[in-house]
């Protein structure tokens, strides 16, 4: 077999941890050893049945069986732009201010190379969702890294980037509800980030794949309820985590209409679009009964509260995350390594999270563990923590 060399751009790209984990999980399980796997950002409940039903449903619809409209079906985008009126306030025009992905994933490695030439300066937060590293790569752009702290609630701070960055950057990509910290956006940071972008003539990409997910009864902000903010950016959402449908690979961009025919242009030229039954399930998910959406919620935020009771009741001090299904925990004190922490969890307790270094250098300290196990797991994996006295 002839073995080929590989473009500059696909060896540019991170090794991910996650890869080289799954690995030593399955090294474990094949010697007959049960791993409780807290790394995984999978959602573990299922889609709810009345989705399920609908996309039944649309199968034996002929017209689904073509190939669907390049920028998505008439009923899905009347769906998104309900949904954003219904639970934002946000008025979205159907037909100018939306773009049909097939999953959220696709978003993160397409609006960069939207908007980006070679060289160009993106700008996000650090620690990060490690696709946003692999999607500065792949659109050959400089990364501004802006490390984000505990203290500040993991919100940037914009008056800490240099005048000469500022000025060159064509890209702000946010992610709120965050993946990995669980922070989530307040009203002011959100002001400040249009202030900064109508200054600095930035256009805005705000990730909210966790926007259905916030805890102690806060809702999360839409970037676009914020005034000004369709002039200067889009938001992306994704039915994968609010509705368990990570494998049906459905997710959409609103705000800008400039940025959404871009948007649209390269989808066209690369991606196609989204299989039609299940652009009507996705119509039917945004559309008809939420009390799902709302159960989801609870259920995440008492495994939540499982989780961070019995860690403190085992003497590892963890704080809460205020979104998404992660919790962000800082690594005690005699650690220095999360890498070599995590690594310990997995070879002595049989517990797998993922060490903050895979989210960026800003994530040393610190482990991403995930709620996406049911709570009789997560008190099983506190128990193996706690006798295997690595505390």
């Amino acid at each position: 077999m002839s073995i080929f060399e590989e473009s500059k751009r696909l060896k540019s790209l991170p090794k991910k941890y996650m890869s080289k984990q799954a690995h030593r999980i399955k090294c474990y399980t094949n010697r007959g050893i049960d791993i409780i796997n807290l790394g995984r950002g999978n959602p573990d409940l299922p889609t709810p049945p009345h989705i399920v039903e609908s996309l039944k449903k649309a199968i034996d619809v002929k017209s689904n069986h073509g190939y669907p409209p390049y920028n998505g079906k008439k009923n899905l985008r009347q769906s998104i732009s309900n949904f954003y009126k219904r639970e934002y306030n946000v008025k979205i025009d159907p037909d100018t201010e939306i773009a049909i992905f097939n999953g959220s994933i696709v978003t993160v490695a397409a609006i960069p190379q939207c908007f980006l030439d070679p060289k160009d300066t993106i700008i996000f937060p650090e620690p990060a969702f490690p696709m946003y590293y692999s999607a500065v790569k792949l659109s050959e752009a400089n990364l501004y890294g802006l490390q984000v702290k505990e203290e500040d609630r993991f919100l940037p701070n914009y008056q800490n980037i240099p005048s000469d960055i500022a000025e060159k950057t064509k890209l702000l990509l946010l992610n709120y509800p965050n993946n990995p910290t669980g922070a989530i956006a307040t009203e002011e940071f959100f002001k400040e980030t249009v202030e900064f972008a109508v200054k600095h003539k930035v256009p805005v990409f705000h990730d909210m794949a966790y926007g259905s997910i916030a805890f102690d009864g806060h809702k999360s902000l839409s970037f676009l309820q914020t005034e000004g903010a369709k002039d200067v950016g889009v938001e992306v959402y994704t039915l994968s985590k609010a509705y368990n449908m990570a494998g049906w690979r459905i997710a959409f961009a609103v705000g800008n209409a400039s940025m959404i025919a871009s948007i649209n242009r390269f989808l066209e030229h690369t991606y196609g679009n989204v299989f039609g039954a299940i652009q009507d399930a996705a119509a039917a998910a945004l559309s008809e009964d939420q009390r799902p959406v709302w159960e989801l919620t609870e259920i995440y935020n008492k495994r939540r509260d499982v989780l961070i009771e019995g860690l403190h009741s085992i003497g590892w001090k963890v704080k809460p995350s205020a979104g998404t299904f992660f919790v962000w925990a800082k690594i005690p004190e005699k650690y220095r390594s999360s890498e070599k922490f995590s690594e310990l969890l997995l070879d002595k307790a049989h517990v797998a999270v993922i060490p903050g270094e895979a989210f960026g250098p800003n994530g040393k300290g610190y482990v991403r563990i995930s709620l996406v196990a049911p709570e009789n797991k997560l008190l099983e994996a506190i128990r193996r923590i706690d006798e295997a006295n690595i505390l």
